[in-house]
């Protein structure tokens, strides 16, 4: 399938591939949609199998990305851009390459943090291009977005236990967290705080010393999802609920922090079908865009505002738990509606 086909089934507005000679940056920047505003997106830094599947990716990931901000009622669109690793061995040089490429798209694409990135490499972006947010709180930024993705992960958990008609309450809970990186980890800490019981997983050794020590169990990552918990909560790479670890499930609720959990359109109905509430991902994780995105504001960050629309994830959640429950329909395709519909009023 070419590229412009790719792009028309999902109804990219933008496709950019990004080569430098000098560092060896490739990278791919996506712009799904700019009917609310610019495209809003991390960059992310992963190892691929080839060029498609980078594609594949930052197709997936911008689309998620429209859906996301819309269904936070943010006034920004969908972007999202990936680095083929390995980065460049002068990451100065490499991010700057790559700032000088954002800056190139005039603001359409207004960059932030992802897998493998940090405000350090946002502080880089920003000496060439003013199209990068998430500095630092000493640079005049938002801080690290972790700890608010974390903080609506937990508010969405609370709408989820609802949905499943259990206490809201996370004493004696047992919860497998896959993914114990800057997210996952601070979901872990808030999680044990509250009472629950947590088994973990990661792929980085760093990453599940970081956990244990926190207080979690430490398992198998390729087998975590089969543990008999009382939620999953995939929190690292996408597409990790397909049909067969769908089937393998032993929870009552899938409420993580990663982007692209269904592998498929279908596993939404897989997972319905099995009578488990799943939270779609691009509603639970929005926090950390619901943080970046104040840097844009004219007025300035506000942190009290922050806090305020992070915490509204447990209301919209509650909305599409509801309507789910209503129309008989799975969640995401509740919250995929409600997401749409906002993009398409923005366009009238």
């Amino acid at each position: 399938m070419s590229v412009f086909s790719q792009m028309a089934a999902a109804g990219h507005e933008q496709v950019c591939h990004i080569s430098d000679a000098a560092t060896g940056l490739r990278a791919i920047v996506a712009m799904h949609s700019s009917v609310l505003g610019p495209g809003l997106g991390g960059v992310r830094i992963r190892a691929y199998e080839d060029e498609q599947a980078a594609l594949v990716d930052v197709l997936r990931l911008s689309e998620a990305m429209s859906y996301k901000a819309a269904c936070a009622g943010l006034r920004c669109g969908g972007a999202k851009a990936v680095v083929l690793a390995p980065f460049p061995r002068d990451r100065e040089a490499g991010m700057h390459a790559l700032g000088r490429a954002i800056d190139g798209l005039a603001g359409r694409y207004v960059a932030t943090e992802d897998m493998g990135m940090s405000e350090s490499d946002i502080a880089l972006l920003n000496e060439v291009t003013p199209h990068a947010v998430g500095r630092s709180l000493e640079a005049g930024g938002s801080g690290d977005p972790s700890p608010h993705t974390a903080d609506g992960v937990i508010a969405g958990i609370r709408a989820a236990l609802r949905a499943a008609e259990r206490p809201i309450e996370f004493a004696g809970l047992r919860v497998a967290v896959q993914g114990c990186g800057h997210v996952g980890l601070a979901i872990v800490e808030r999680l044990i705080a509250a009472g629950a019981q947590v088994i973990a997983s990661d792929i980085d050794d760093q990453a599940c010393e970081d956990a244990a020590a926190a207080g979690a169990q430490i398992v198998d990552n390729d087998r975590i999802h089969a543990e008999s918990v009382d939620i999953f909560a995939p929190s690292g790479v996408g597409a990790i609920l397909d049909e067969s670890r769908i089937a393998e499930l032993k929870c009552a609720i899938v409420a993580g922090a990663a982007n692209n959990q269904l592998a498929t359109p279908e596993d939404g109905m897989r997972l319905a079908e099995r009578g488990i509430v799943y939270a779609p991902d691009y509603v639970i994780n929005a926090g950390g865009l619901i943080n970046v995105s104040d840097e844009l504001d004219s007025e300035g960050y506000n942190a009290e505002r922050v806090r305020f629309r992070v915490a509204s994830i447990e209301t919209t959640l509650d909305e599409i738990f509801e309507q789910a429950k209503a129309q008989r329909r799975p969640p995401e395709s509740v919250a995929l509606d409600m997401a749409k519909k906002r993009i398409e009023a923005g366009e009238r």
